[in-house]
């Protein structure tokens, strides 16, 4: 009778893509603005994200969003949901 669906919330972050060297993958670095704990000043932590693009639409330099979802492969467990700007070619 109480049939309640779960809805798994899935982590979303917005990157840039730093290669795309490989086949149906690119890197991704995520930047936050965090406060330091004693001195209060902004300081920027990094982290880089290897996620699957399927038909390799993001390229270096792109701003994309990224999605938490199943492991792939030994490192890579996210995937490009979307492109959000395309990088300036010079």
């Amino acid at each position: 009778m109480n049939d309640q669906v779960k809805v798994a919330l899935t982590r979303t972050l917005i990157g840039k893509v730093v290669s795309d060297k490989m086949n149906k993958t690119v890197t991704v670095l995520v930047e936050r603005h965090v406060k330091h704990p004693l001195y209060g000043k902004i300081i920027v932590r990094t982290a880089k994200y290897h996620a699957h693009s399927e038909d390799n639409q993001a390229k270096t330099g792109d701003t994309v969003e990224i999605q938490e979802g199943r492991p792939i492969s030994k490192t890579k467990a996210w995937t490009v949901t979307r492109v959000i700007q395309v990088a300036q070619v010079v």
